[in-house]
C-alpha cells in the first residue's frame, strides 16, 4: 500500500503526544479509536508515561516496534517537525499534523510550514492544522473531533472532503443526527501535501463510496482537480461542493471590460461547469443533495407528485418544486380512480396535485397503497411523501410505510418533515429515503438528480488547427488599437464592421460617402479603451455631417486627455442586431471565455457566464458554447423574443469558438482580448465585431 491507501485504511496508528486524560484533545484519538472498534495495533507516544488507556506507553518515535501506518501528531508547531522527521525516518506511511501556527498566521508560519514538508521526506502529509480523517466505512477514526463523542455514526455512501477541520465535525454531527451515511470524512486545512484532489482521486476508486461532498475554500491546484473530478465523473460517483467566498469581489479590468465581469467566485461556477460538479447552494445542500443521489434512484422526467395529509405542507413542496422548473400534473383518471378506491367521503382531495389523502398520516396501509398507485403510475416520475404530526409522536409509522414502498419502484421517493420530527427524519435516511427538514431541498435534491441522470452528456473537447494565416511573432506587443485588435480576430476566423482608418476631415467625409447612408465615426487609439468615456464615440452619423462631428470629437477629446487625437475609424452603420461580449478572463483556476449582454450596458446589466478553457490545447464544443449561451437571462433576445426575428446563433456559437481558439494558440502572449459588442445578426446573416481590445505581452 502506498502512504495515502494507508492513511485511509491503516493496520497501526502511533498517537504522537497521546494524554491519559481523554478530555483533553490531545487524549481523545486513542479514546476515539478504541470506542468506536479500531482492530489495528494502537501506539500512544508520550516520554511523561507508561501506559495509557490500557495501552503500553512508548517514550518516542524511535523506540516503537514498528514503522506505523499513520501517524497522529499532537505536539505543538515547533516540536512537530522534529517528530515528523524521525517518523520519516523509521518509514511511516502518513502523518497527520493537527497543530496549527503555519501559513494561516503569515509569512513565518509559511516558513515553518514548508519546512515541515522539508522534514516529512516521502512520507505522505494530511494537514497541518487539520482534525484528521475520519473512515467509517471500517470503524477507524484518525480524528480529535469531539463530534466523535456520538455513540452512533452511521457508515454510508458520501464521502465527504472538507478544508476546514470545524466543518467537518459540524457535517459528521448533523449526519449523525438526520440518519445519513457516510464513508470518509477528510479534513485537508492547510494541504502541505495532500489535498482536495488527491482525496478525490482516492475515493473514486473507492467502493464505499457513491457520491463526494466537498466544502472548498480554494482549489490549490486546478489542473489535478481537474482531472480528479473527470476520473470521479468516469466513475459514475457524482460530486457536489459548496464554495465558500462568493461575496469576493473580482479582479478589476485594466483594458476591458471582462476583468470586472468575471468575479473570482465565478470562475469556480465555470470550473465546476466543466468538470460536471453540482455546485451546493446552501450549507444545508452539502447533506441533502449527496443523500439524495446516493439513493441511486432514477429519475426518469421532471414530473412530480406530492402525497399529503395536510395541505399547507404539501403547499410549500409544490411551491419549491415549481420554483425548479419542475411539473406537477393532476392524477389522470386512471391515477384519480385508483386513488378513490382507497378513501370514502369528502375529506380527500384526490384530482389535484399536490393529492391530499387526509387520513394516510394516520392509517400506514392506506398511505402504502396510495404510494403504490403513485408510484405505478406513467403520470409521474417521483413521488414525495409529507411526513405530518404523526411523525413526532408515531416516526416509525410513516418510515414503515414508506420503507415497504422502496421495492415497487425504482423512481425516487423522497419525504418531508413537516413538523420539528428529527426522529422521523433519522429513521427515514437509516431506510435510504432522503428526508428533509426544508421544502427547498426538495427542489435541489431532485435537480441535482435530473442534473446527473437527465442532462446532456457532455462533448469531448476535440483539438482544431488555428486559422491564424501568419506567425503569430509578427504581431505588435503591447496595447493594440481598435483596427488592429479586430485585424487579429480576423486572423483567427471573427469577421469585423466594414471601416476606414481616417486622419482628416476630408478622408471622413470620403469613407462616410463610402460605407453610409449612416456610419460611426470613433477614437482610434492604443492608448485609450473606453472611448465612450472620453467623448470618442459618435453613432448614426450622416457623410454630410462627417466633418463637423470629426472636428467637435478632437475637441472633446483633448478637453478630457490633455491630447489631441491623431486617428480616427469610420464604420458602417449596423442596425437590427444583438449584442454580446465575449472576453478573455484570466485566473488562477485557468483561463475563460466571457460571454454576455454587451454594448455600453455591459457592466450594467451584468448578464454574463464563463466557459472554462480545456487543458491541453483542445478546443471548446458547439454544445458547451450554445448551453452558456442559454444560461444567459438575456437568451431569448437571441431566440426571437416577442417576434423579434431569431438571431444568427450558429455564427455566434463559431465566433466564440474561434475566439476561444485564439486564446488557445496565443496562451500567455494574449493578456486581454475582448470583442464588445460582438454584434449577431438575424439567422442567416452572421456576425461582426464591432470593437476589440487586445493587450499582448510586451
Amino acid at each position: 500500500m502506498n502512504g495515502l491507501q494507508k492513511l485511509l485504511r491503516p493496520r497501526s496508528v502511533a498517537v504522537v503526544g497521546a494524554s491519559a486524560d481523554p478530555a483533553k484533545t490531545s487524549g481523545r484519538p486513542v479514546a476515539y479509536l478504541q470506542k468506536h472498534g479500531f482492530q489495528g495495533r494502537i501506539y500512544p507516544v508520550n516520554p511523561k508515561a507508561s501506559e495509557i488507556a490500557g495501552l503500553r506507553c512508548y517514550p518516542d518515535v524511535r523506540a516503537l516496534p514498528e514503522a506505523p501506518d499513520v501517524a497522529i501528531v499532537l505536539l505543538s508547531a515547533q516540536h512537530t517537525q522534529q517528530a515528523v522527521r524521525d517518523l520519516a525516518d523509521i518509514g511511516t506511511g502518513a502523518a497527520i499534523v493537527l497543530a496549527s501556527g503555519y501559513s494561516e498566521t503569515g509569512e513565518e508560519g509559511a516558513r515553518r510550514q514548508r519546512e515541515l514538508r522539508d522534514a516529512a521526506g516521502s512520507m505522505r502529509i494530511l494537514g497541518p492544522n487539520t482534525i484528521g480523517l475520519v473512515n467509517l466505512t471500517d470503524r477507524i477514526t484518525l480524528s480529535a473531533s469531539g463530534a466523535l463523542e456520538l455513540d452512533h455514526l452511521h457508515s454510508g455512501a458520501v464521502g465527504l472532503v472538507s478544508q476546514s477541520g470545524g466543518i467537518l465535525g459540524a457535517l459528521l454531527s448533523r449526519a449523525a443526527a438526520r440518519g445519513i451515511g457516510l464513508s470518509k470524512l477528510i479534513s485537508t486545512s492547510n494541504e502541505v501535501d495532500l489535498d482536495l484532489a488527491d482525496f478525490v482521486d482516492a475515493l473514486a476508486d473507492d467502493p464505499a463510496t457513491r457520491v463526494i461532498a466537498l466544502y472548498v475554500e480554494s482549489i490549490r491546484n486546478p489542473k489535478t482537480f481537474r482531472a480528479a473530478a473527470r476520473k470521479a465523473a468516469a466513475a459514475g460517483k457524482p460530486i457536489v461542493a459548496f464554495k465558500i467566498g462568493r461575496s469576493a469581489s473580482g479582479a478589476q479590468a485594466a483594458a476591458s471590460h471582462t476583468g470586472a465581469l468575471a468575479g473570482a467566485d465565478a470562475m469556480y461556477d465555470a470550473l465546476f461547469d466543466d468538470v460536471g460538479i453540482i455546485r451546493a447552494q446552501t450549507f444545508a445542500d452539502l447533506l441533502d443533495i449527496p443523500a439524495a443521489l446516493a439513493s441511486e434512484r432514477k429519475l426518469g422526467g421532471q414530473r412530480v407528485a406530492v402525497l399529503t395529509s395536510t395541505g399547507g405542507a404539501g403547499t410549500l413542496v409544490a411551491d419549491s418544486l415549481g420554483v425548479a422548473g419542475f411539473e406537477l400534473p393532476a392524477p389522470d383518471a386512471a391515477t384519480g380512480a385508483a386513488l378513490r378506491t382507497l378513501q370514502t367521503g369528502d375529506h380527500a382531495a384526490l384530482d389535484r396535485n399536490p393529492i391530499d389523502v387526509t387520513l394516510a398520516g394516520l392509517q400506514p396501509d392506506l398511505l402504502r397503497n396510495a404510494i403504490r398507485i403513485v408510484l405505478e403510475s406513467d403520470q409521474y416520475d417521483a413521488l414525495v411523501v409529507v411526513v405530518g404530526s404523526s411523525g413526532v409522536a408515531q416516526p416509525e409509522l410513516m418510515a414503515n410505510a414508506l420503507r415497504d414502498s422502496l421495492a415497487l419502484s425504482s423512481k425516487p421517493l423522497m419525504a418531508f418533515i413537516s413538523p420539528h420530527a428529527p426522529r422521523a427524519a433519522e429513521v427515514l435516511s437509516h431506510y435510504g429515503i432522503p428526508a428533509f427538514p426544508a421544502p427547498e431541498s426538495i427542489g435541489a435534491a431532485l435537480s441535482a438528480m435530473w442534473r446527473v441522470q437527465g442532462g446532456k452528456k457532455r462533448a469531448v473537447p476535440a483539438h482544431v488547427p488555428s486559422k491564424a494565416t501568419e506567425p503569430i511573432s509578427c504581431m505588435e506587443r503591447g496595447s493594440l488599437d481598435e483596427a488592429q485588435a479586430k485585424a487579429l480576430f480576423v486572423r483567427f476566423g471573427i469577421p469585423g464592421v466594414r471601416e476606414i482608418t481616417v486622419t482628416s476631415e476630408s478622408q471622413a467625409t470620403s469613407a462616410a460617402g463610402t460605407l453610409g447612408p449612416r456610419v460611426v465615426l470613433k477614437l482610434l487609439s492604443s492608448k485609450i479603451s473606453h472611448k465612450s468615456d472620453v467623448g470618442g464615440v459618435a453613432v448614426n452619423v450622416a457623410p454630410e455631417d462627417i466633418a463637423d462631428r470629426l472636428r467637435q470629437m478632437t475637441q472633446d477629446v483633448q478637453r478630457h486627455t490633455g491630447q489631441p487625437p491623431q486617428a480616427f475609424l469610420v464604420q458602417e452603420m449596423v442596425t437590427g442586431a444583438a449584442e454580446v461580449i465575449v472576453g478573455l478572463h484570466h485566473d488562477p483556476l485557468g483561463s475563460a471565455v466571457l460571454l454576455g449582454m454587451g454594448g455600453v450596458v455591459a457592466e450594467l446589466v451584468r448578464d454574463t457566464t464563463l466557459l472554462l478553457l480545456p487543458e491541453d490545447g483542445a478546443a471548446l464544443t458547439e454544445d458547451a458554447v450554445l448551453a452558456a449561451l442559454q444560461r444567459l437571462k438575456t437568451w431569448p433576445l437571441l431566440d426571437g423574443y416577442r417576434g423579434r426575428p431569431k438571431a444568427d446563433v450558429p455564427a455566434l456559437i463559431q465566433a466564440v469558438l474561434a475566439f476561444a481558439g485564439m486564446a488557445t494558440a496565443l496562451q500567455a502572449q494574449l493578456i486581454e482580448a475582448e470583442i464588445n459588442p460582438l454584434f449577431v445578426k438575424p439567422l442567416g446573416q452572421g456576425v461582426c465585431a464591432a470593437d476589440g481590445v487586445v493587450v499582448l505581452q510586451d
